[in-house]
């Protein structure tokens, strides 16, 4: 599961990346850094505290992915 959100910050898209097959679970920033994580809830806890709907340019998209993550722990609790 990928996302690519535009954000008010930056050239570059924020993205997000949960890919199980091959326990890639990160976030790269806006400014390029990026964030790592060992489980897909760590990564989706971080996203919960870190990032904010008026961050990005189209807030619905980031509703939608938040939606798609809730969606995605209640599968793998």
């Amino acid at each position: 599961m990928e996302f690519s959100l535009s954000s008010f910050d930056g050239a570059m898209p924020v993205e997000v990346t949960i890919d199980e097959d091959n326990g890639r679970y990160m976030i790269r920033k806006s400014d390029t850094s990026g964030e790592f994580f060992n489980t897909p809830n760590e990564l989706i806890q971080w996203v919960k505290s870190h990032f904010r709907e008026d961050e990005f340019c189209h807030p619905q998209e980031f509703h939608g992915m938040l939606d798609r993550l809730a969606e995605y722990e209640m599968k793998n609790v």
